[in-house]
């Protein structure tokens, strides 16, 4: 067994556990954390395999903006743990059975004897980087399909925010065209009052 050989194994294990403890960490902080490390790994995966571009966007993307996000919105929110584990042994041997037949699926696809040679790079593909492979992709063949992506995760962001933008009533909002017509006998009103010694004076008469 080499040396990539056995990386492989210590972060494929990290991962497992790390996706192991994302569904049975009590704390949802913890939880969020232990999905970075099991991006991490992921990350270093794939640079096993030589796909550099990838681990890059997996750590730029995901563990530096997503996961981020995530992080935030879970310390931010009032969240009752003890509530959301309530059903959760209920649903075990449903996920377990999920998890067992994604493997067997794996199992199945990848001992075939073709896979192998469905692996192997295609005419045009040997000796240029997987980078300059997925971008000429990326805007030659797939480009149509890209845009098309992009103008649906624009609609759907769009449409999210709709959703979910309320008015709060407990929040105090400044109106700038209310303060731009203000006028200053609106908001100052000046009062007479005597001086000091006219106030003595008036006291001792």
């Amino acid at each position: 067994m080499d040396a990539k050989a056995i990386l492989f194994l210590i972060f494929a294990g990290v991962m497992l556990l790390a996706a192991l403890r994302v569904i049975t960490a009590r704390n949802p902080v913890h939880a969020v954390l232990f999905l970075v490390l099991a991006f991490f790994s992921a990350a270093c995966l794939w640079i096993l395999l030589a796909a550099e571009f990838l681990a890059i966007a997996l750590v730029l993307v995901y563990v530096g903006a997503v996961m981020v996000l995530f992080l935030f919105v879970v310390m931010m929110l009032d969240i009752n743990v003890d509530r959301l584990r309530q059903g959760f042994w209920r649903h075990v041997p449903w996920g377990v059975g999920v998890a067992a037949l994604i493997v067997l699926q794996m199992w199945l696809v990848l001992s075939q004897p073709a896979w192998q040679d469905m692996n192997r790079p295609g005419p045009g593909i040997v000796g240029v980087s997987n980078i300059a492979a997925l971008g000429r992709l990326t805007f030659t063949e797939y480009v149509f399909p890209l845009q098309i992506a992009g103008v649906i995760l624009l609609v759907a962001i769009i449409a999210a925010i709709a959703l979910t933008l309320r008015g709060r009533k407990d929040t105090k909002q400044q109106d700038p065209s209310l303060q731009v017509k203000v006028r200053s006998r609106d908001r100052v009103r000046l009062v007479d009052m005597p001086s000091e010694g006219e106030a003595r004076q008036t006291k001792s008469n």
